[in-house]
């Protein structure tokens, strides 16, 4: 049968009367488990989604990080501790060691220990099972406690940065212990120990709850993550890998989706427990609207829109804040206010719902209004300080990477934001505003090229400076300027020449290494502090999101899909499990084939960027439900043969189906409690508009040069039967584009003797 392989998964997804019940899930959290060596001794965390995270290491006890152990509210309440069974230590270093989306396993030979969290719940429970022995103990690493006293069977500390608190340490199942020496010790029926953090109350309520309820609270986190992976958006293909690492990019992802201050996303783990404006914003689409939680979103833009400067005699008056913690709030950022704009947009356009515009309208009006009255120059640009980009270090009072005061990418956004408000606007009956702001819109994007691009080096300059000079550094900026530029060939150069000077097998480096301001490693500090590396050089795996979508955008799904593969790599075998880090280094440490990690070991948006340019270009799924319309590009490498997967748009989801053989590529999506018109874009073939109501199959067959799409109804028979051949035009252009990006390769670290960074440079031996 011709394309059975995408009909039957598509039958099988949709349900014989178009009626979706969802299939057997492939991948669950069960089935997701990472084993660890004791020579990678990999690091691991798990939040409650709330306000406290663990972060530990597999095999290693009392390692020394900063942030070691249970965190919560950014207050460290104990950073380890040992078991032992008969006062025999168990020792991590020999265990094997399994790590799962939701506890994390250590067998030793005297027992298995299971290390849980539990959702909205400042509470630790460690099991012991198998225990050839007569009792078990915990010992706690002291150095953040203090004051011990141990009382009616729970041994209770004040954690010395959070003294107002007590952390709780008691046994699984209630039993009769003693503490002596530093150790609280039970009979082995205590089954484990239970670890309660709070007031005297909170802490005696939640032991007593969970030792009535404890495997109905584990039980429903287990059933949360599986609604994400399972679910919300299944996903089977040809690479288990692939499968596997989108999985536990999903759920990392989703780790730093909490309650701290209001609904809001954590920048990342371990120092970054708190809400960034801009960071959140970058990180929304591929932490929140691809996986489909919109109402989490909207509670998300909601809450973080309070915090909005409306003071009139503030000179940040408008700005959407730059960080929001414990201890307050900055607004040190012009970047996170247009993203900010642009995420309502987004939301609205992935769920469906209008409405969100009339309450969020207020603060998206003054955005804008706000910055065309303080902001602007006489040319329309935005206006900025030197650290107010995502390129933010200061130290000592000095800008690690000035781009002020006219930078690529803020440009863009303010772009960006000016349509996505003007869309708004006319949607609240104010056409006035919406015309002002189409217009200012309009006029910046004739003015860029001009201003901003360098047609004969293909260069996009990384800002303008107060002066009027244009600043020559080579930094990826320039990658999200390309909607400014109408010149298609142009940005192709421009794709190549930041892929091949700046594009690591790692991920994107944040300057070329042939500026003398370069700093091969993030740490180095033999020569330099790290802040003065952290945008000169380094490398910032969120780049990696735009860099790939540019190589789709122009056809070259396979050149991505190598960057794209590196970091599923790194989230399975490498660093922390599950997760993408915040930096790398752009060269390799001596004796090194590949860079090392650096910056925080989970980073929302280098996690969230993988996610949105997986859904986005290779799955090129795109909606637009304001206008009742979704988008499916397919872009999809040579890596992947068969594939099926389902995301949530509106108020259901999109099912596909996908297989690629010698004769022909076939595609079949179904709509489950949507109607939509789907923008059909096969490559080489000019699109095709299809109305698809819910429960009928979209069938798309390409063989040779011809594309055959059916609608095919609910009843099982075609609706809609066509038939097309190749596109001269597109044709001709991809032809252009693979001649042109034909040999691209990665950047590869080159040695040079003359830069600032060093007073002495040895060389390091590069072996790839």
């Amino acid at each position: 049968m011709k394309n059975g392989y995408v009909i039957g998964c598509a039958i099988l997804l949709a349900g014989l009367q178009g009626c979706y019940k969802g299939p057997e899930p492939v991948m669950t959290v069960d089935k997701m488990g990472i084993d660890v060596t004791p020579d990678e001794n990999r690091e691991y965390s798990y939040t409650d989604k709330r306000s406290g995270y663990y972060y530990g290491r597999t095999h290693e006890s009392h390692f020394e990080a900063w942030h070691a152990g249970w965190n919560v509210a950014q207050r460290r309440i104990v950073s380890d501790y040992d078991l032992y069974v008969d006062d025999a230590l168990l020792a991590r270093d020999s265990a094997a060691v399994t790590v799962y989306p939701h506890y994390l396993e250590r067998r030793f030979q005297q027992a298995v220990e299971q290390f849980y969290m539990v959702d909205d719940r400042a509470l630790l429970a460690l099991t012991l099972t198998d225990v050839k022995g007569d009792s078990i103990a915990i010992a706690l690493d002291t150095a953040l406690l203090t004051s011990p006293r141990y009382d009616d069977g729970i041994l209770w500390y004040v954690p010395r940065e959070s003294p107002d608190s007590l952390l709780a340490v008691t046994s699984y199942k209630e039993a009769q212990g003693s503490f002596a020496a530093g150790r609280l010790q039970y009979p082995v029926a205590a089954k484990g120990f239970l670890l309660a953090y709070g007031s005297e109350k909170e802490c005696r309520d939640n032991i007593a709850a969970f030792r009535k309820e404890g495997s109905s609270w584990l039980d429903a986190r287990r059933t949360r993550m599986n609604g994400i992976v399972a679910y919300s958006n299944p996903m089977q293909s040809n690479s288990d890998s692939l499968d596997k690492a989108i999985a536990w990019l999903l759920l990392t992802t989703d780790e730093l989706v909490t309650r701290q201050q209001g609904r809001g996303i954590y920048a990342g783990l371990p120092w970054f427990n708190e809400y960034w404006g801009r960071d959140m914003f970058i990180s929304m689409p591929g932490a929140t609207l691809v996986i489909g939680e919109f109402d989490v979103t909207r509670e998300i833009l909601a809450d973080f829109s309070r915090f909005q400067d409306t003071a009139k005699a503030s000179p940040t008056r408008g700005r959407i804040p730059n960080r929001a913690n414990m201890d307050g709030i900055l607004y040190n950022t012009v970047d996170g206010t247009p993203r900010f704009v642009m995420q309502v947009a987004d939301y609205v356009r992935y769920s469906g719902d209008t409405a969100f515009i009339r309450e969020i309208y207020p603060a998206v009006a003054l955005s804008i209004q706000a910055s065309i009255d303080q902001f602007i120059d006489k040319n329309g640009y935005l206006c900025h300080a030197d650290a107010d980009t995502w390129m933010d270090v200061v130290r000592e009072g000095i800008p690690g990477s000035p781009r002020g005061n006219r930078a690529n990418d803020i440009q863009a956004l303010w772009y960006n934001q000016l349509k996505d408000g003007a869309y708004m606007a006319r949607y609240m009956g104010e056409t006035d505003d919406a015309a002002a702001w189409e217009k200012r819109a309009d006029d910046l994007r004739r003015k860029f090229a001009s201003d901003f691009c360098d047609t004969t080096t293909y260069f996009v300059y990384d800002h303008l400076n107060a002066d009027g000079s244009k600043d020559m550094q080579v930094r990826p900026n320039q990658l999200y300027a390309f909607e400014m530029i109408d010149d298609t060939a142009f940005c192709m150069h421009v794709t190549r020449r930041v892929w091949e000077e700046l594009v690591y097998p790692w991920g994107v480096g944040s300057l070329s290494q042939y500026d003398d301001n370069f700093h091969p490693q993030h740490e180095n500090w033999h020569y330099y502090h790290k802040d003065d590396a952290y945008h000169n050089g380094t490398v910032w795996l969120w780049n990696n999101g735009e860099a790939m979508q540019r190589m789709i955008q122009f056809g070259q799904p396979d050149i991505a899909w190598q960057l794209f593969d590196n970091m599923n790599r790194q989230a399975l075998v490498q660093g922390a499990i599950g997760s993408l880090s915040e930096n790398a280094d752009a060269h390799p440490r001596e004796g090194a084939d590949w860079a090392g990690r650096s910056g925080t070991f989970l980073q929302a948006w280098s996690n969230a960027e993988q996610l949105r340019v997986w859904y986005q270009y290779f799955l090129g799924i795109r909606p637009d439900m304001i206008n009742r319309t979704i988008t499916i590009n397919p872009q999809m490498p040579s890596a992947v043969t068969t594939l099926t997967w389902s995301e949530r748009i509106g108020k259901g989801s999109l099912i596909g189906a996908y297989e690629r053989t010698d004769k022909e590529t076939a595609y079949a999506y179904v709509l489950r409690d949507e109607d939509a018109v789907i923008h059909l874009c096969i490559p080489l073939f000019a699109p095709v508009d299809v109305e698809l109501k819910r429960g009928e199959m979209l069938l798309a067959t390409v063989e040779g040069s011809q594309l055959t799409v059916k609608v095919r109804g609910t009843d099982g028979k075609d609706v809609l039967n066509v038939t097309t051949e190749q596109d001269e035009e597109l044709v001709r252009r991809q032809q252009e584009y693979d001649r042109f990006f034909e040999g691209t390769a990665f950047c590869q670290p080159v040695h040079r003797d003359n830069l600032k960074a060093f007073d002495e440079y040895h060389e390091i031996p590069l072996t790839y």
